[in-house]
């Protein structure tokens, strides 16, 4: 008997229209029988996963981290497996998971690839995969629009954070971690669960998106010039060797801030501070490829 699909599109996606008709055709070909929803309205995914829970027995996702993290809450609430199509722009997700953007690979995957248990973030009621951050990073997700993603697709990421790098200003925030406190003056804190954010950031070199923690990191500079020689060592996860980061671990976190700011998810802005995450393990099977020890997963069975 074929495996019944819910195929969730979103169109607007910087790879949507051009090359979803030939995946269709192959996830139809590799045996699924498709039931295509659109996500014109990214709000009602969970909705219409719900709606379909008895008629499908697994959730393809198509777009980027943005769509993925508007269909968490209804991939939770049915425990029904996720696929993914990486149509997005940065696909954070899925490299974290070894699933290229090459689409016959990752239909292939869909198909034939093993589901495997991950983690899920919290912050304030919301799921996230990837990261959750506030300060510089919000800017950036601001600056962001579809037309600029769309046409420079993941390079847009650095043409934003340059338009946005030299008016950030430091601001005072409080972590807490268990009965540890630790106040700082910071232009961005990222709570990471999975790997990799922002256009292809790592949270930290050794995060992968099962081992029953979270990440963050404090990047803490008093001037925009001062960025730009930790590139390298955000780009590469390698910021507990450098000392304007402050490095912390743990399964539950809280953020305070004097006054509120805005807090991204997989790269929307859906929450506030004060803010108080929690690590949910292996909270959510997604399809991944076989013999998955990749860079963003365990090497356990």
């Amino acid at each position: 008997m074929n495996k019944r699909a819910l195929l969730l599109v979103n169109r607007h996606a910087r790879r949507g229209q051009a090359a979803l008709t030939a995946a269709i055709a192959q996830l139809q070909d590799l045996g699924l029988h498709l039931i295509e929803q659109s996500t014109e309205h990214p709000d009602q995914l969970p909705e219409t996963i719900q709606h379909y829970r008895q008629q499908v027995d697994l959730v393809i996702v198509g777009g980027g981290d943005g769509t993925l993290n508007a269909a968490v809450q209804g991939l939770v609430n049915t425990d029904l497996p996720l696929g993914i199509l990486p149509l997005g722009t940065a696909n954070d997700l899925a490299r974290t998971l070894g699933i290229p953007t090459n689409l016959p690979e990752a239909c292939r995957i869909i198909a034939t690839g093993q589901p495997r248990a991950i983690d899920l973030g919290w912050v304030n009621g919301r799921y996230f995969f990837n990261a959750a951050s506030l300060g510089l990073s919000v800017q950036i997700t601001e600056q962001l629009s579809h037309e600029i993603k769309r046409r420079w697709g993941v390079f847009a990421y650095a043409i934003a954070a340059l338009q946005v790098l030299w008016r950030s200003r430091p601001f005072a925030a409080e972590i807490r971690i268990r009965q540890e406190v630790a106040k700082v003056s910071t232009v961005q804190i990222v709570v990471g669960n999975g790997r990799y954010y922002g256009g292809g950031m790592t949270v930290a070199e050794d995060a992968v998106i099962d081992d029953q923690r979270l990440d963050l990191y404090s990047l803490e500079i008093d001037h925009w010039w001062q960025m730009l020689p930790l590139l390298p060592a955000l780009r590469w996860g390698k910021q507990a060797t450098l000392p304007n980061f402050h490095i912390r671990h743990g399964q539950e976190i809280e953020v305070s801030t004097y006054r509120s700011h805005p807090i991204n998810t997989d790269g929307e802005i859906t929450t506030q501070t004060p803010a108080r995450f929690r690590v949910i393990p292996r909270s959510l099977q997604v399809m991944v490829p076989g013999q998955s020890a990749t860079a963003g997963l365990s090497d356990r069975a």
